[in-house]
């Protein structure tokens, strides 16, 4: 397992099917090692507290694995453009760690820090709005394709490139399970 790319952002201005709303959504790879703190990476922002970012849900990382996945459904939909990592709005891009693969409560350990798996993401209005079609969160919730928060357990650095070695949790509850049961549950779905 590898961290193949580190993304971070701002918090910019949005175009979404609810009109313009500021956004962290929008993620760049970055060169070198990030400081990682309690609430996330450095040079990283989150706009909506009430659903990203905090101590529970500081980093998000998405498995590269399904790139080519969104990459066919977008070209499917007429949305031009190759994906770069970070357009799924992942600080973290891994490789080699599924949702089916990750508990929470499982730790990841990078060579300068450690963090642990909370959540599954829950895709909303603004995620349909950087792939560019409106059947994106639903096209999520049927793949099971939403990558997981993490919470940091202890700060350090992370790079492009660092190994990642997945530490068991107590193996209550797999990722994807929870997002399928909350999804599930969502309205309108």
């Amino acid at each position: 397992m590898q961290l193949q790319s580190l993304n971070t952002g701002g918090v910019l201005p949005l175009d979404t099917a609810q009109g313009r709303v500021p956004s962290g959504i929008v993620k760049r790879p970055q060169i070198g090692r990030i400081g990682v703190t309690r609430l996330g990476l450095a040079g990283d922002a989150q706009a909506d507290h009430e659903v990203h970012g905090g101590p529970a849900k500081a980093i998000y990382a998405y498995p590269t694995e399904h790139y080519a996945f969104w990459q066919t459904v977008r070209g499917q939909a007429k949305v031009a453009g190759e994906l770069a990592h970070g357009a799924m709005g992942e600080n973290l891009s891994l490789c080699g760690l599924l949702e089916g693969q990750v508990w929470m409560g499982d730790r990841l350990r990078f060579p300068d820090c450690e963090l642990i798996v909370t959540a599954p993401r829950i895709p909303c209005f603004k995620f349909a709005a950087v792939m560019g079609f409106a059947q994106a969160v639903s096209l999520m919730a049927q793949s099971g394709y939403c990558g997981f928060y993490l919470a940091v357990h202890r700060e350090g650095s992370l790079a492009a490139g660092d190994s990642v070695e997945l530490i068991p949790g107590p193996r209550e509850l797999r990722i994807d399970e929870h997002f399928r049961a909350v999804m599930r549950k969502k309205p309108g779905r």
